[in-house]
This record gives C-alpha cells, structure tokens and sequence, in this order.
C-alpha cells in the first residue's frame, strides 16, 4: 500500500464519520499540525502515528488495512438507523463508552 492508499483510507473514513482532520487529530490523540503535515504534503504517516490513527477511529491496524471491511455505504441503513449512527459518530470517545453501557443496559447484556 502505498501513501496515497493510506492517506484515502484515513479521508475515507473521516467523511464515514463526519469527522474533520481536527477532530481525528483529538480522538487519536496527535497534535493537529502533524495530521496537516502529513495530508499537505503527501507523505505516509509513521507506524506509531498511524497505530494512533486507528485508536482514534476504535480500529486495529489490520482493520484499518482491511479495505473489504470498509464501513457500510449510505442507503443501507433505515433513515433511523442513519440519525443514529451519525448522531453516534458525533460523540467524543468517553461519551462513546457511556452510549455503549447505557445500550447494553437496554438490551439487557451483562458487562
């Protein structure tokens, strides 16, 4: 895979989320200017940089490498199950967490 793979896999996933590169560079936990290095010049970014990246969108490397498994394209959704899940890309990762108890609570899961 080469840097522009890489750098359309991290957009791509970006717009699935609604995410600006400002909130990816919050939710991975790297400095905003090094996310905007790297897509304004074109470069890849290091492993421990894109391990972050991953983190950010709750995804593992191979996951991240698994182009097949990419996230489900618009219209294959309810129009709830859209307000949904957008309304859940929408939320930092710690409220992610609350909304995840709080729906296995619903569904009645044990922890």
């Amino acid at each position: 895979m080469i840097e522009n793979d890489i750098l359309k896999r991290i957009d791509s996933l970006c717009q699935w989320k609604h995410w600006s590169l400002y909130r990816l560079a919050k939710e991975a936990s790297i400095p905003y200017s090094n996310l905007s290095n790297i897509f304004n010049r074109q470069t890849c970014p290091s492993v421990p940089t894109l391990e972050k990246i991953c983190n950010g969108f709750g995804m593992s490397l191979s996951e991240f490498f698994e182009f097949q498994a990419s996230p489900k394209t618009h219209g294959e959704f309810s129009p709830q199950e859209e307000e949904i899940i957008y309304a859940l890309r929408s939320l930092s990762k710690k409220d992610r967490e609350l909304f995840q108890t709080y729906l296995n609570g619903l569904c009645h899961k044990k922890l």
